[in-house]
């Protein structure tokens, strides 16, 4: 694919410190640690202050808070209900205590003081049901994170306070939830089990993965959360399985790439992409810039979808044409093309019978690319060159494979084509014998310097033939 280098960084920022313009993000975070009436958990606040900056960078406005008090969680939770409506994303991420009674699930403030199922009941934990459909509700995308499982500090004491007509079920971990539409729930290991904490001063192994995993550049967050449960998994030895319920309809990016919003428009050309593509910016024009030339119809429609009514659209939409309408020419407009090219699958058997070396490989990729079809000549049939052959297959009407058959290559090799030069080769340098010597080895005085012989001595010149002398002798 064409690298839309520019235009990679640019719309980098844009889904990162400015995304909340590109469609309204709102995260609630919060991580509770220092409670006061049972002992304290040293991660959760550093957790939540991790996750937090983590999200504020792809676009997130984020509701934050560490070590609240009941009042304190309300408030809280208050501010993010009133900026989480009509989001397209909301995202709940709590780090601390949590309880399940009588399958309910709650979070711990720090302040709570739990000894009988009355005092849950009556406002001292934070229903978690209630507080993500009151908080949530209409949010078209719902992401919720608990790192909540630890064990229940409080668990013998509301156990106790049953009475004899009427128990208290009281687990170790929290409960199962179900996720509604458009909802994905996470919880740090499964349903009645105990997570871990981490070591202290660093975050635990569930929000560790999460951080690595849920906002990786071009990340989609169901797949996110596969390398998520393997990375916990691995991480403890298997002894905690994080545990999730997801009713997502469609793919969830939080950090998509630009090859990604592509592969999405290309995908589904009526999407809706964030409404920061505005028209007429810096980030429109230099779009446009890395994709004007750009021969493939994908790429050229992500940039009508990211900007429906972009001042280039007009522009976009006569190269797909011209594109569309000299793709589909050769079929007839090519002679000498044997029909069998139009029903023969080419496999890497076929191709191998053509017997093409570097050279030839070379020269197919050149023939593709001056056709229209971009690739680097290297003389490799790598992944991005057999879907480049997988293109140009689909555009002639021949059968799809990435892979040629003598048929196609000679279909090939009978498109006119005007093929650019090749950079002559850098000529070798020249290699010149060289003696080396160390200190150690200096040559024996013979060869350090042959003396001259003396010259040839005329008799009638005298004169000359005492200077032969004196010169002979001296270069002795």
């Amino acid at each position: 694919m064409r690298q839309l280098v520019f235009a990679l960084s640019a719309l980098s920022v844009f889904f990162s410190a400015d995304a909340a313009l590109a469609d309204k993000r709102v995260a609630f975070v919060v991580g509770n640690g220092a409670y006061k009436n049972v002992d304290p958990l040293p991660n959760p606040p550093i957790d939540a202050k991790a996750m937090a900056s983590t999200l504020r960078n792809v676009g997130f406005e984020v509701i934050e808070g560490s070590n609240l008090t009941r009042d304190g969680m309300t408030e809280r939770l208050l501010e993010f209900g009133r900026k989480a409506q009509g989001a397209d994303v909301a995202l709940f991420f709590y780090a601390g205590h949590g309880i399940s009674v009588n399958n309910i699930n709650y979070l711990l403030p720090i302040d709570a003081n739990l000894k009988s199922e009355m005092d849950v009941k009556l406002g001292a934990a934070i229903n978690v049901e209630t507080t993500l459909e009151q908080t949530m509700g209409d949010a078209k995308v719902k992401l919720v994170f608990l790192d909540a499982c630890r064990d229940n500090p409080f668990a013998a004491k509301i156990r106790s306070s049953g009475t004899a007509t009427r128990s208290v079920a009281v687990s170790s971990g929290l409960a199962e939830m179900k996720s509604g539409e458009g909802t994905l729930i996470a919880f740090a290991t499964s349903p009645g089990q105990t997570a871990l904490d981490g070591k202290s001063g660093g975050n635990s192994p569930f929000t560790r993965a999460l951080l690595t995993n849920i906002t990786a550049p071009g990340a989609e967050i169901q797949q996110a959360m596969t390398k998520v449960r393997a990375q916990v998994q691995d991480e403890t030895n298997k002894g905690q399985l994080p545990w999730g319920h997801t009713n997502l309809i469609g793919a969830v990016y939080l950090n998509p790439d630009v090859q990604t919003q592509v592969q999405v428009a290309a995908a589904t050309p009526t999407a809706t992409m964030p409404a920061t593509a505005v028209a007429g910016s810096d980030v429109e024009l230099e779009f446009w810039r890395s994709i004007k030339d750009s021969n493939r119809p994908e790429e050229l429609n992500a940039y009508i979808t990211m900007y429906p009514n972009g001042q280039f659209k007009p522009l976009a939409l006569a190269r797909i044409a011209a594109l569309q309408e000299a793709a589909t020419a050769p079929r007839t407009a090519t002679p000498g093309v044997d029909k069998a090219a139009f029903t023969e699958q080419a496999s890497q058997l076929t191709e191998d019978k053509i017997g093409l070396n570097q050279a030839k490989r070379r020269d197919v990729q050149r023939r593709l690319n001056g056709l229209g079809f971009d690739t680097k000549a290297t003389g490799t049939f790598d992944a991005g060159t057999r879907g480049v052959i997988t293109r140009w297959q689909a555009a002639r009407g021949y059968p799809t494979s990435g892979y040629l058959n003598k048929v196609q290559h000679t279909a090939l090799l009978a498109e006119p084509v005007t093929l650019a030069e090749e950079p002559a080769p850098a000529p070798k340098p020249v290699q010149r014998r060289q003696v080396q010597q160390t200190f150690d080895e200096a040559p024996p005085p013979a060869a350090r310097r042959q003396a001259a012989p003396a010259p040839a001595v005329d008799p009638a010149l005298p004169g000359r033939f005492i200077g032969g002398v004196v010169g002979g002798f001296l270069n002795r």
